[in-house]
């Protein structure tokens, strides 16, 4: 081999594989390096250094090889094939004008003699090589083996076995001492050898269990069985092992059971099966409820109160009913009674009122009294029983309930739990929602709750929910009947100036980037924002409204309008949000005979309801417009029914046989019912037949019967509060309503004069003008 010595030659990189001497392969060449080394071996003896080039760099150790032919593969790539020569070191790699890379190379061949220590390597090797080939069933291979004498020559080889990566090719190229090589392979061969000879035994092992099965089930029963071998039972039956064992003993004894039949069937399952998915997704959502987990409930009454006065301004007989259900909670609590909110504790809390008057706020701050984390749970709109209880695990992209959801948001078994809109669940065919809810909410049936989902009994007893909804009306009976309902009817005015002052605007302040000492409204500012462009029983467009003032303010200072600091007064109100949006048209309603100033209450709060009628020549009847439902339409034939058989007593003098009557109640397009309109509209008809206009300063509620009785009606404080506010001073209420005068606030029972009847003719005598004389209708 001297002849290899000191020579220069060109160089064929290798970057996918290893030649080694003694070996022939075929190497396709692409780059325009390889055929211009190609070309440079065609000119000279047909010589070429094969260098691996693994992640940028050349081996320390070439291989000299011959070209033995040339060609293309089926490609059409073009190819040659190489025989393995010799080791060799070379120089540094560099190109020549032809753009072939060539290097200096120095053989290094390997012995011709042999020690007897090598010899006996190269035995061993070859035994376990053919223990190798005999488990592959190649016994050609083997004959050919047990063929070649030469140590080095027999290592080489393994430039040929796929057991062995890249890189450890590499590592043999570079290993230049022919015992050092062969002990190398003797420790990689017996790796091998071990590896292959467990998958046979595993092999054999699964192919008597499972002869018939395909060979996907195969696959898994393999690795299943190589989990065994290992004494282990996967990442990730390990990791779902480990949290099971973390909150195991927090878990009910069901629950605990029915946890480890699932992580049994998750270690069971292969991950292509759908299952595995499902039962992972379930898994995970038992190990995030917070078992065991619980708030210590805070009973400092004072403190409770101070926090509800911090964050509510009035609603003085709410916070009082809070304050019982503390007291007695913690009563109970030092007896060793079981908690309010459980088995047999008796009513839900509801919170019932039109929007923006506190229902949810109120709910966060009886969570933070109580010591207790806090969760908002929306019913409004929802038709599927499944929201409540889950979907069964059978279906696709099922998941638990919203009671439990709110559970893991909260991080605790005992949690405030507010679920608002409670009256506009609806149900469909997919169920009803609210008959889940009686599971939910009653406590003598909450301490089992059974989520679909999960499917195992959920404790709720000590969860405290507090339902919130617009009006009491709409909630379904059954719900209701284990409710109790606490009223949060609006603010006077008043209650509202204090509300904007101590809580709107400093929020909007904030909100709108500006400091308190920045700007100052005035109570007078406030007072006209209330008055003339808000008319609502909470506050909520109270905050808006001042947000806009605020943001009008602040698009003046910065575009140098103004400077701080600004002071908005009543002149500022107008400039800033234009024109008044409500007025005091009462009296102007009011001014023609036939029209009446009703009250009555929608999902926002009490409102004022003008009833307008008039009269023709016609054919007889009774024309009603005015989206009316069924209950209002048979006030209204009951008004006329009435002023018909009573025409003496009023004072007119009438052919109802000859004349139509038109009533009317403004707003078309809202519909309208209820029992509290029939006051309203005899008055209106008593006063359109007896030509004796409505007192401006009046408005009235309550039903009438066919004999004239006033029948007592409800929402007495939300209408009430609403006539205050279109600027009525009288109220005209049934007789039988007067212990409901108990919840209106002291100012307005000061400011407002209440008139109590219990017959119709009572309050036409107050509502009507002064009578005049008597006025007969021609024929």
């Amino acid at each position: 081999m001297s002849e290899f010595k000191n020579e220069r030659l060109p160089v064929l990189t290798l970057s996918q594989g290893v030649v080694l001497p003694h070996m022939n392969a075929t190497l396709p060449v692409e780059s325009a390096e390889g055929k211009a080394a190609l070309a440079a071996a065609r000119s000279g003896d047909m010589r070429v250094l094969l260098v691996p080039k693994l992640g940028g760099r050349y081996a320390n150790v070439g291989t000299v090889a011959k070209i033995e032919e040339t060609g293309q593969t089926p490609d059409g790539t073009p190819a040659v094939v190489v025989a393995g020569r010799v080791r060799a070191l070379f120089s540094e790699v560099t190109p020549d004008m032809g753009g072939a890379l060539y290097a200096d190379v120095d053989a290094r061949p390997d012995p011709t003699a042999f020690d007897d220590a090598t010899r006996e390597l190269a035995s061993e090797y070859r035994a376990v090589i053919e223990n190798i080939l005999e488990l592959r069933g190649a016994p050609q291979i083997v004959q050919f083996i047990r063929a070649i004498d030469n140590p080095g020559q027999l290592a080489d080889m393994a430039g040929y076995s796929p057991d062995y990566s890249v890189e450890r090719k590499v590592e043999l190229l570079e290993t230049l001492d022919v015992k050092e090589r062969l002990t190398k392979l003797v420790a990689w061969a017996r790796d091998v050898l071990a590896e292959m000879s467990l998958k046979e035994q595993l092999r054999s092992e699964v192919s008597e269990r499972m002869e018939k099965q395909q060979r996907e089930f195969l696959l898994r029963q393999q690795m299943e069985a190589i989990k065994k071998q290992l004494g282990e039972t996967g990442d990730v039956g390990t990791e779902y092992r480990n949290k099971f064992e973390a909150v195991a003993e927090a878990m009910p004894e069901a629950v605990r059971k029915e946890v480890e039949r699932e992580l049994d069937r998750l270690e069971r399952t292969s991950e292509q099966n759908p299952e595995y998915g499902w039962i992972r997704n379930y898994l995970d959502t038992m190990f995030e409820l917070p078992w065991g987990q619980r708030s210590d409930d805070n009973f400092d009454l004072v403190k409770a109160r101070e926090i509800l006065d911090q964050d509510h301004y009035g609603l003085e007989d709410v916070k009082d009913r809070i304050l019982e259900f503390l007291a007695v909670r913690k009563r109970r609590g030092e007896r060793g009674a079981a908690p309010v909110s459980g088995r047999g504790s008796g009513a839900i809390i509801t919170l019932v009122g039109p929007p923006g008057v506190g229902k949810t706020s109120l709910g966060e701050s009886i969570a933070r009294a109580l010591g207790r984390k806090f969760a908002r749970v929306s019913l409004g709109g929802i038709h599927d029983e499944a929201e409540i209880r889950g979907h069964r695990r059978t279906y696709v992209g099922a998941m638990p309930g919203r009671i439990v959801r709110a559970l893991k948001e909260a991080g605790t078994m005992n949690p405030v739990v507010m679920l608002d809109e409670i009256d506009k669940v609806g149900a469909d065919w997919r169920g009803d929602p609210s008959s889940a809810l009686l599971e939910v909410l009653d406590p003598a049936q909450n301490h089992s709750f059974r989520d679909h989902y999960l499917e195992v009994e959920l404790d709720l007893s000590d969860v405290l929910f507090i339902p919130t909804g617009n009006v009491a009306d709409t909630i379904p009976g059954p719900l209701l009947d284990r409710m109790e309902v606490v009223r949060l009817d609006g603010y006077t005015e008043e209650e509202k100036l204090h509300i904007a002052r101590r809580h709107l605007l400093p929020r909007q302040l904030d909100r709108s980037g500006l400091d308190a000492g920045e700007v100052t409204v005035t109570d007078a500012a406030i007072e006209r924002v209330i008055s003339e462009f808000t008319r609502e029983a909470g506050v909520r467009n109270l905050e808006r409204e001042l947000g806009k003032l605020l943001r009008k303010v602040v698009t003046a200072v910065d575009s140098g309008k103004l400077s701080p600091p600004v002071t908005v007064d009543t002149e500022q109100v107008r400039e800033y949000l234009g024109k008044p949006r409500f007025f005091f048209e009462v009296a102007e309603r009011t001014s023609v005979p036939g029209v009446a100033t009703g009250l009555a209450v929608t999902g926002t709060g009490g409102d004022v309801l003008f009833i307008e009628a008039t009269e023709m020549p016609g054919d007889k009847g009774l024309t009603l417009t005015g989206q009316l439902g069924d209950v209002m339409k048979e006030s209204a034939q009951i008004a006329l029914s009435y002023v018909r058989s009573h025409a003496g007593e009023l004072g007119v003098s009438a052919n109802f046989d000859e004349r139509r009557v038109h009533v009317h109640v403004p707003a078309g397009a809202i519909p309208k019912d209820g029992p509290s309109a029939g006051v309203a509209m005899t008055t209106a008809l008593a006063s359109l037949f007896t030509q004796r206009p409505v007192r401006p300063t009046v408005a009235m509620t309550g039903e009438v019967t066919l004999q004239g009785k006033v029948l007592p009606i409800g929402g007495v404080k939300q209408k009430v509060l609403a006539a205050k506010r279109a600027g009525i001073q009288e109220v005209i209420l049934p007789r039988r309503n007067e212990a409901d005068l108990d919840d209106l606030p002291a100012a307005v029972r000061q400011e407002m004069k209440v008139h109590l009847v219990s017959d119709i003719g009572e309050a036409l005598a107050i509502a009507l003008e002064a009578p005049a004389e008597p006025r007969v209708i021609a024929v």
